[in-house]
């Protein structure tokens, strides 16, 4: 009796049936792993190809925008204004004794003739020192001088009083105001008049480039009262506005504080020409001693003359 048997080309074998069952299951967790939300979803799809993924290719443009740009270099510092003046032999046609010297205000350096520490009397160009004193102690004792009290000042400075000069003088000590004088500015060459009078103090140009300096940096006068004088020097009128600032421009030469000084010596036959000038970066001293019967002006005009023969030449 002929058995039945089953067709291999049946679909019902056991075998098609597994693998027919393991081709679903294989797509349906595909299916999950590329749908959104589910557990089964790959991490490894979703960054690939982010936006924001970072690159980190040795050279990318990322790395190349976000190096830090080379800092400029520094501008070179300005050169400082050079001194108006040159240091050379002066040659002039001048009879009789004169000498100068001019300090830098920023480095000390001091230049002048070769005679620059010999002395000269000072006559009026002392009064700068005068004022100076009485103002800084004043105010080192705690006082304001009145207003009558600075319009005397003013006369001194600015008309170069000498009734005024001798009353301050006697005020503030006499000679021991000089010696004051030497100790706070550190000058090296002058002299103490002892009793002969404030016209009689001896001071050198390169001295007077000093106590320019010293009434510019405020130790003559103090912090409090420095301005006030520097200003009255630039005010100086009349009779004692000659010398160093006339050599400048006008526009400059209103910017330049003197105290200038002038006196007939009767027992040496001789007139004695001083001339003071502060300017912003310097300061400078001249000074002219020459036979009496040549008169004041031969050393006025010749104190300009000095400072116009050192004066850098304009381009």
């Amino acid at each position: 009796m002929a058995r039945n048997r089953r067709d291999p080309k049946d679909g019902t074998s056991p075998l098609r049936f597994v693998a027919i069952a393991a081709v679903l299951i294989g797509l349906v967790l595909v299916s999950l792993r590329l749908l959104p939300g589910s557990p089964f979803e790959s991490t490894a799809a979703a960054e690939w190809g982010r936006a924001d993924a970072p690159v980190t290719r040795t050279g990318s443009a990322t790395d190349r925008n976000s190096r830090p740009s080379p800092s400029p270099s520094p501008s070179p510092s300005p050169e400082p204004e050079p001194l108006p003046f040159e240091a050379k032999n002066l040659d002039l046609d001048i009879d009789g004794w004169y000498a100068w010297s001019v300090l830098d205000r920023r480095s000390g350096e001091i230049i002048g003739s070769d005679n620059m520490a010999e002395t000269n009397t000072t006559a009026s160009l002392i009064k700068s020192w005068i004022v100076a004193d009485y103002l800084r102690r004043t105010a080192d004792a705690g006082q304001t001088p009145s207003n009558a009290k600075l319009d005397d000042l003013t006369k001194i400075i600015r008309d170069s009083d000498n009734e005024r000069t001798e009353q301050l003088y006697t005020q503030i000590g006499r000679s021991a105001s000089i010696k004051r004088l030497l100790s706070t500015c550190d000058l090296t060459d002058s002299k103490v008049s002892s009793d002969l009078g404030w016209s009689r103090t001896e001071l050198s140009p390169r001295d007077t480039a000093r106590l320019g300096n010293c009434i510019a940096d405020g130790r003559a006068a103090g912090p409090e009262w420095t301005k006030w004088l520097l200003n009255e020097m630039r005010l100086v009128r009349g009779a004692g506005d000659f010398g160093i600032r006339k050599a400048f421009p006008d526009a400059e030469a209103k910017k330049i504080a003197i105290k200038n000084g002038w006196v007939d010596r009767t027992r040496e036959q001789e007139i004695h020409v001083n001339c003071l000038a502060i300017g912003n970066t310097w300061t400078m001293g001249v000074m002219l001693r020459y036979p009496i019967n040549k008169g004041y002006e031969y050393g006025m005009d010749n104190c300009q003359k000095i400072t116009e023969a050192l004066l850098t030449p304009t381009p």
